[in-house]
């Protein structure tokens, strides 16, 4: 999705920052850090962070984040890639500024649904005036499969940030695979939306 979609979430711009919630070892971090790119993630797990520099071999740093008590920054030598480990709704702009872009891969389908206003309210608050927030979602029969991958409809995405943001349907997978069999489904819809602060 992302780089099938990434001219229109660059629209030209170079050196943009990334943000990357819950970010896990997702390895297109490392290829926009390679593109010239920088990339802020934050993840829970400290071992998904550590086996994302590892695997990349990629070295890295570790320091504590004095505004964000009992977080750790694992930041890459040449400064591209800074993962923080925490808990994602600790985190806000005054730790790390504002975004030009966002990647959601799996991040919003994969909280509870009970906290999707308060992580909507949190993305929100990253995007910087030129921001490009690309979002992933699935959609199938909520009564074969309760999640995660959590369902999460258009009219869901337009609740949560259509206040904000002009939103975008970009392109719409076939998504089912043996992993979706496996759980017993028949169908599923992978989207990309893409969506920018209004009046930006």
């Amino acid at each position: 999705m992302l780089e099938r979609n990434i001219d229109r979430v660059l629209r030209g711009r170079r050196g943009v920052r990334f943000f990357f919630p819950l970010c896990g070892k997702a390895v297109d971090m490392k290829w926009l850090a390679d593109m010239g790119h920088s990339v802020v993630g934050v993840e829970f797990s400290e071992k998904g962070i550590r086996q994302f520099f590892e695997e990349q071999n990629v070295s890295y740093e570790e320091a504590a984040v004095p505004d964000l008590p009992g977080a750790k920054l694992f930041k890459s030598t040449d400064g591209k890639i800074s993962l923080y480990q925490s808990d994602i709704y600790n985190f806000s702009s005054t730790i790390a500024g504002k975004f030009g872009a966002i990647w959601d891969r799996g991040s919003l389908v994969a909280i509870n649904p009970c906290d999707r206003n308060r992580y909507a309210a949190l993305i929100t608050s990253l995007m910087d005036k030129d921001c490009r927030y690309l979002l992933d979602t699935f959609l199938y029969n909520p009564e074969l499969y309760k999640g995660p991958p959590f369902f999460v409809s258009d009219e869901e995405v337009e609740h949560l940030f259509g206040q904000m943001c002009d939103i975008e349907l970009l392109e719409s997978v076939d998504a089912l695979s043996d992993k979706f069999k496996k759980w017993g489904l028949d169908a599923i819809t992978e989207n990309a939306h893409l969506l920018t602060l209004k009046n930006s």
